[in-house]
């Protein structure tokens, strides 16, 4: 079988952007976990044991506390986002397993509708960089580009989900043959193609920009430390050095 250009043009791109994100990622949490917390300075009321601050981050992943506890606003349209977008990855794996697994199968009309809650979140948090003042201040030309960005990919992704549709066989061979190093033709269906493309530019953009908080959270002192600075002295490595010499 010969493969088209367009299907190699994609391929590579794809083989570039996931070189980039991993390579990105790997580089940015080293970092982070090289950073030093110089002080105790977890945020109060602070857990005390290590049991209380997984429970602790446990509800900043899954329920955004903090983010709640700061604008209620924010928080409804960022959690139906990140839930939306939780459903929606799910169903994604579909195209990259053969078979597809059960319960994958079973999830796809609800993930189906992930992709409508990432459009109603994203859509909320454009609003409210725009409409809220203090907000619209501190705002970067990369901070709508991130939002447009996403909400574009979404918008594709519904448009061949409920109206286009797409030949999901097609680019389910596509994506198994990409993680075998066994090229496979895709589908040269302009809405595809530019849902790809723009999939790939936010993989490449993700370890670079804002949207890189998530793993930050887990490297942040104010939610990670036990709040035992009584029992326990805390002291950096480069502090300890220090004290050595």
């Amino acid at each position: 079988m010969q493969i088209s250009i367009l299907s190699t043009l994609i391929a590579a791109l794809f083989y570039i952007a996931f070189f980039i994100l991993a390579y990105g990622l790997f580089v940015k949490i080293l970092q982070y976990k090289n950073t030093p917390a110089p002080l105790k300075i977890p945020t109060m009321p602070a857990p005390t044991t290590k049991a209380g601050v997984v429970f602790r981050m446990s509800k900043e992943v899954v329920l955004f506390e903090s983010l709640f506890k700061s604008s209620k606003a924010t928080w409804l349209f960022g959690w139906i986002f990140h839930f939306g977008l939780f459903l929606d990855m799910l169903r994604h794996l579909r195209y990259f397993i053969d078979p597809v697994w059960t319960w994958v199968v079973v999830i796809q009309p609800f993930g189906k509708y992930g992709s409508i809650l990432m459009a109603v979140g994203l859509v909320g948090l454009l609003a409210r960089r725009i409409v809220v003042d203090r907000v619209r201040y501190i705002s970067s030309p990369s901070d709508y580009l991130m939002l447009v960005l996403i909400l574009c990919i979404t918008t594709t992704g519904i448009a061949m989900s409920f109206y286009l549709g797409a030949d999901v066989i097609s680019v389910q061979s596509f994506f198994i043959g990409l993680m075998t190093f066994n090229i496979q033709n895709i589908p040269s269906d302009p809405i595809l193609i530019s849902h790809l493309v723009m999939v790939a530019s936010l993989m490449i953009i993700f370890p670079y920009s804002k949207l890189l908080h998530a793993p930050g959270l887990f490297f942040s002192p104010s939610r990670n430390q036990v709040d035992n600075a009584r029992d326990k002295r805390h002291i950096a490595k480069w502090a300890q050095e220090l004290e050595k010499n």
